[in-house]
Parts: C-alpha cells; structure tokens; sequence
C-alpha cells in the first residue's frame, strides 16, 4: 500500500462521492415514492392500474440493473428521447428500487390487522385519510428493516451507472486502475468510500427501528 497515491487519489473520490451520493439520494427518494404509490394501488385493487403495477414489479425486479441502464441510455435516444447521464442514473435507480420498496410497503401494509381499517372507517375516516393517520404510520414500523435494505442495495447498485462512463465511485476507481495499475490503492479507497456512505445508513436505519419497537 503506497499512502503518498491514497492521499494523491483522494480528491478524485472525493468528487466522486459526491456524484454516487447525488445519484443515489435522487434514486432512492424516487424509489420510496414510486413503492409506496405501487403498493396502495395494489392494496386497494385499483382497476386496470393493478394489473400494470404487479408488471412493473416483475419487471423492475427480474432484469439486469444494466439493460435498465442501457436502454435508458442508449435505447431512448432510438425513439428522440434525449436524457442526460445524471438523469438516467437517476431513473434507472428509481425503476429498481420502486419494484422492491413496493413489496416492501405492500407486505408492511397488508400486516396491518382489518380491524384497523375498519375501525377507521367506522370513525368516520375515508379511506385516504384511514390509510394516512392509521394504517401507514403502522406499516412502517413493519416496513423499515427492508426500506433501509432496499436503501443499501440501490446506493450499492449505482455503481452501474459507470456503465454510462458518469465519473462515480466505481468509475473512478476503474479509470486509475486502467491508467496506473494502482489497483490496491484504488480498491482501498472505494471499499473506503462506499462505507463513509453505507455505515451511516445502516446505523440510522437501526436506530429508527428501535424507535418504532420501543414505541409499540
């Protein structure tokens, strides 16, 4: 291990930590949107919109994060859509995570026992309003082990997008190695990287579940 290149290469991870942290927080939160919405419509056995969510998850989840990426990116602009490098990254996140956070939320969801709808109704509550102040707020106390695995997973997917040659993590790190053949420094550095991103993550996410189980 030569530390002169880890300091050397530093700045160079540094901003590509920036772009896997944007890539990902973009991803991510689109991804809880798009699970929970998938979720609620197949909850509630919306018409014609079940049949497209329950498509969507099988799709979403059983084909490579990098077709994904390399339709988004390669096979839109065949149709006139332009996306930009950053964007693409961005949605293919969102495709990938939306088909998990969807199971996730919609096992949170069901767990939650009938007698809680019902007593919603029965208070007079629609059933917007049941699912907002009685039914979520219970789900996510089941939901939040697999959000915050869902939520490790896309950050640690992301390296797909150097696929797209968008300068993250992954890509810097495949750029020195090709160039200089530091690879022990390198790889360092990543492993480094990914964990200053991870290890938070995994820690909030351990203290949010211990809030929701103490408050049970």
């Amino acid at each position: 291990m030569d530390w002169g290149l880890v300091h050397a290469y530093t700045p160079l991870f540094v901003t590509a930590l920036r772009v896997t942290l944007m890539v990902s927080a973009g991803g991510v939160a689109a991804a809880l949107v798009v699970g929970l919405l998938v979720a609620i419509v197949r909850l509630w056995h919306v018409p014609v919109l079940d049949q497209l969510s329950i498509a969507y998850v099988e799709v979403a989840r059983n084909t490579p994060s990098l077709v994904q990426l390399f339709f988004l990116y390669f096979g839109l602009p065949k149709l006139g859509i332009l996306l930009s490098q950053e964007t693409c990254a961005i949605v293919c996140l969102a495709f990938l995570g939306g088909g998990y956070m969807a199971e996730a939320f919609r096992a949170a969801l069901v767990a939650v026992p009938p007698i809680q709808h019902e007593s919603a109704q029965v208070l007079g509550l629609t059933r917007r309003q049941a699912m907002r102040h009685v039914v979520l707020p219970q789900a996510m106390a089941q939901a939040t082990p697999a959000l915050v695995a869902n939520v490790v997973f896309l950050v640690k997917e992301s390296s797909v997008v150097s696929g797209i040659a968008l300068a993250d993590l992954m890509y810097v790190a495949k750029d020195i190695i090709g160039q200089s053949y530091d690879t022990v420094e390198a790889l360092f550095l990543l492993v480094v990287a990914y964990a200053i991103i991870l290890l938070p993550i995994s820690a909030v996410g351990s203290a949010i579940e211990r809030r929701f189980a103490y408050g049970r």
